[in-house]
């Protein structure tokens, strides 16, 4: 077993595909992995009791937070307080990967 929660975590989505697996569910966070492949999108949305926080690991990926809209490419993060709008898109050629982080655990 690695501790790498990340290493068990090879997806590869088709174009327009999103792809992700809960990495760790406690009371306190929920860990997410998510690949987008090319085209893909996380639709803009809002968390009103968690604080969400992207880790772009591969690839680039355009977040959208607010009425703002970023280029990040890997290695990156993204904090989006709590009832922010938030969002990501795939516009390359290539998966992108990230990690999403929830605190606290969402209800």
């Amino acid at each position: 077993m690695s501790l790498n929660m990340l290493s068990e975590f090879d997806s590869h989505p088709d174009d327009e595909e999103v792809h992700s697996t809960d990495l760790t569910v406690t009371d306190d966070v929920l860990l997410k992995a998510v690949a987008l492949g090319p085209g893909a999108e996380v639709e803009p949305h809002t968390h009103s009791d968690a604080t969400n926080v992207f880790h772009i690991m591969r690839g680039t990926l355009t977040i959208k937070q607010g009425s703002e809209e970023e280029r990040i490419t890997a290695p990156g993060t993204v904090l989006s307080e709590r009832g922010q709008l938030h969002g990501a898109r795939n516009e390359g050629t290539e998966v992108a990967v990230m990690t999403v982080s929830l605190c606290p655990l969402p209800e």
